[in-house]
């Protein structure tokens, strides 16, 4: 619970942690008194300094006479004093420029997704793969392979494309026929999930419901798939960071970066909650990232699939700057998979908060 500070102690905190992410040094009064001629002494800033510690939201460390933000004095700073900014119009440009740049890819979208929150933030960056709730089936082919083999291709509304061999009914089908049963099964099956497409199959053909068994079958294997595909890229701009010269926060970013258990139970979350996260290091939740934050959102299209992006850095992060970052992009990569989808335009995300 963030307790409420004068106008003037909020100011304090405001420009200690703005100068802190700023240079990475320790903030004295002195340094206020004659960088932003708050029209008080250095000893009525320091004295609010001393105060605004007592209460939690500074620190000094050993015996420096400078003070830097604590986990609440960041939470304070993001929830209560950082106006909220968009990405300025140019970059916007440039970045929707690269995504319709690239291929009708998934893939490749993710791959681009991480590259450009880690080159725009200048953090590590973390995109999850966008996982259905139930894989559904956007188009099915089939290829006579020979007299005896069919080659089924089905492409699900994720984009995963899977190849499944069947055997060719006797006498054998032409491909002009199995074209035509390919046409007749994607405007039945089209858009149907597992459960959704095994009551429509006793009404077809016999090789129809056989095509259509073997689909659901497919889509019965992607929905057990356990493992969340995860792209990431920028981690050596974290690791110049000063706060980086420490083992031990090397071995947290290495957790959060690649530990599964851990990354799952924070994409869980952030799916559950909706909007810009602020995950700021020490919170209670997750007391094994003390040194490193996190900004994340989910993206994707309701009841089609959704994943989660972010950036992660020294919990002197420059805060503004990130969620603007990851809202901008995954409200992008929101409507490119209703693109993709074919479904109704998502609302955009909004920060929410913690």
């Amino acid at each position: 619970m963030l307790g409420e500070l004068t106008e003037r102690q909020q100011a304090i905190l405001g420009l200690v942690v703005r100068e802190y992410i700023e240079t990475a040094q320790p903030v004295a009064s002195r340094t206020l008194a004659e960088k932003y001629r708050l029209g008080v002494s250095p000893a009525t800033i320091r004295n609010e300094m001393a105060v605004l510690e007592r209460l939690g939201y500074l620190t000094h460390p050993h015996t420096s006479a400078g003070r830097v933000p604590t986990e609440q004095g960041y939470r304070y700073f993001v929830e209560r004093l950082m106006e909220r900014a968009e990405l300025p119009e140019d970059e916007q440009r440039l970045i929707r420029h690269q995504f319709h740049q690239a291929r009708l890819d998934l893939d490749q979208w993710m791959r681009l997704a991480a590259a450009v929150l880690a080159h725009t933030t200048h953090a590590a960056s973390l995109v999850t793969a966008p996982k259905a709730q139930r894989a559904r089936l956007k188009h099915l082919e089939m290829i006579a392979i020979s007299d005896t083999l069919i080659l089924l291709v089905v492409v699900t509304a994720e984009g995963l494309v899977r190849q499944q061999m069947m055997a060719q009914p006797q006498p054998p089908l032409t491909q002009e026929t199995l074209n035509a049963v390919a046409r007749r099964l994607n405007a039945l099956l089209g858009g149907l999930n597992r459960d959704e497409i095994e009551p429509l199959l006793p009404a077809l053909t016999s090789f129809e419901r056989a095509v259509g068994q073997l689909v659901a079958e497919v889509l019965q294997r992607v929905d057990s798939r356990r493992a969340t595909q995860v792209y990431r890229d920028g981690l050596l701009h974290v690791l110049r960071q000063p706060e980086f010269a420490d083992t031990e926060a090397i071995c947290q970013l290495v957790e959060i970066m690649e530990q599964r258990a851990l990354l799952e139970s924070i994409v869980e979350e952030v799916l559950a909650a909706g909007g810009v996260q602020v995950i700021i290091g020490g919170e209670s939740r997750w007391p094994q990232i003390g040194e490193v934050s996190l900004v994340v959102a989910p993206y994707g299209v309701a009841g089609y699939a959704a994943g989660v992006m972010g950036v992660v850095g020294p919990r002197r992060m420059p805060y503004g700057r990130a969620i603007s970052t990851v809202r901008f992009v995954s409200n992008l990569m929101s409507h490119l998979l209703a693109s993709l989808y074919g479904a109704e335009t998502p609302p955009e995300t909004e920060e929410e908060e913690q």
